[in-house]
């Protein structure tokens, strides 16, 4: 454990019926009992622990600075497996700011950002991807985020993952083992037995990744780009999906000159979507920053929603845009469904698929709960839900395991062309300490100070 003692409000700032101030460390119950004065004149340290007493916290002269409860949690029974208090004051700023400064002038210091979930894992209470699940879990932008966070947080992905580390430390040691005594028989191991078993621990992080991008697109949002020429209804299909006039929608070509950015929970899906200004060519400046902004939006998008104005044939320019969208994941919309169609629907249908091209009315919305569904399976896959397995949702996870399975198929090819042992013991290890740099077992302490710091202060 840790020998300092720290504290931090671990609630938000602001005007609230509660806020809290976490005291964590080995003087945590010292710091505490010389500012807290109990209701019934005993000691903190008198009561069993884990129960809430009634008291006041006093400044040096025996002011009283509010009315708070006081937990004591007796290590290793805490968040941070150590020595801990919190006391719950009224939820106003001056309180709180009043009461952690006494905690500094009686032997704490400011907690770092993240350094409570920090010192939880460091004293072994939870390992990476749990002290990594905990900001996953504040920063949930739906009701399936949640859930694979929380999942993440009971151990569910740590779980799958040392299963597969156990699979790979077999290959080492019997490999190890016929190095050691080559004069020994075993019969067990032999190259395609080796191969086989690579393989079938390959498949399982294969397995993990199949969900990575589902997992990515519900922890972050996924990031879609509205795009298509002037007038074909951009704007109103933004205002549609929204359900507010967020964008201003006028018969004028070009009135949409930037781009408009919103965050948007459609059908459980979080996506961060972008209104960019139409496409084409055109002599008027800042029009022409616009347009390279949307081409430019149109690359970088994880889904391109392009559409077309359904009333009038395609144009060169739609064509142009359709030809740019193609190579990127995307859904057409054939807007202005209210109005008499073309052969344009068919025409799309034919050439992108019919899952591919839906017709839509922005101004009615009609064709809103088909694009909603369409999205729900473009993410889920055909379940169109979250499954039970393994998620994995971050970047940092999905870029180990990606580096893991190239080790162990390199490990495969060359068991396959019967290279020295030697050479398939280097690739395997290399995947097991790719693994344990995801769950922490292996990972540099440079590595988990640049996580922690991601965290806010008073978690």
């Amino acid at each position: 454990m840790a020998e300092d003692t720290i504290s931090a409000v671990i609630t938000a700032l602001g005007e609230g019926a509660v806020g809290i101030v976490r005291i964590s460390g080995a003087d945590a119950l010292a710091t505490a009992e010389k500012i807290f004065k109990s209701r019934s004149g005993k000691k903190l340290s008198e009561y069993q622990h884990h129960t809430l007493v009634y008291g006041h916290v006093t400044d040096a002269d025996g002011t009283m600075v509010d009315e708070v409860l006081c937990v004591y949690m007796q290590a290793p029974h805490s968040y941070t497996a150590e020595d801990v208090v919190e006391i719950q004051s009224h939820g106003g700023i001056q309180s709180l700011k009043k009461i952690l400064a006494l905690t500094y002038q009686n032997g704490a210091r400011p907690a770092e950002a993240g350094e409570f979930t920090k010192r939880a894992f460091l004293n072994g209470r939870i390992d990476l991807t749990q002290a990594e699940a905990v900001m996953d879990i504040i920063r949930s932008r739906s009701e399936a985020s949640l859930k694979l966070a929380v999942r993440q947080q009971n151990g569910q992905l740590a779980q799958e993952l040392r299963k597969l580390r156990s699979k790979m430390l077999d290959v080492v040691i019997n490999l190890e083992a016929v190095i050691d005594y080559p004069e020994e028989d075993i019969e067990d191991v032999t190259f395609d037995t080796v191969a086989g078993s690579i393989a079938n621990t390959a498949a399982g992080i294969e397995n993990l990744l199949a969900h990575a991008h589902t997992g990515k697109i519900l922890r972050e949002g996924l990031r879609t780009a509205i795009v298509g020429r002037p007038n074909v209804g951009k704007s109103s299909l933004l205002n549609a999906l929204l359900k507010e006039e967020r964008a201003i929608v006028s018969e004028y070509a070009g009135t949409t000159r930037d781009v408009i950015e919103e965050q948007l929970l459609l059908d459980g899906v979080p996506l961060v979507l972008a209104d960019t200004a139409g496409i084409r060519k055109t002599e008027d400046y800042v029009e022409q920053i616009g347009v390279e902004k949307s081409r430019r939006l149109l690359q970088d998008a994880e889904l391109v929603i392009c559409v077309v104005d359904g009333s009038e044939g395609l144009t060169a320019e739609d064509e142009e845009i359709l030809q740019a969208a193609s190579e990127k994941p995307c859904v057409i919309i054939v807007n202005k469904s209210d109005l008499e169609i073309d052969t344009t629907l068919q025409q799309l249908q034919k050439r992108f698929g019919i899952d591919k091209v839906m017709p839509l009315s922005a101004r009615t919305n009609e064709g809103i709960d088909r694009f909603a569904a369409w999205l729900k399976n473009y993410v889920y896959g055909s379940e169109g839900t979250l499954s039970d397995g393994v998620y994995v949702q971050n970047a940092r996870h999905e870029e180990l395991l990606r580096k893991a399975l190239q080790s162990l198929q390199d490990a495969q090819r060359a068991a396959q062309e019967r290279l020295p042992y030697d050479c398939i013991v280097i690739d395997v290890r290399n995947a097991i300490d790719l693994l344990g740099e995801i769950t922490g077992d292996t990972v540099q302490d440079e590595i988990i100070n640049e996580i922690f710091a991601r965290f806010c202060i008073g978690k």
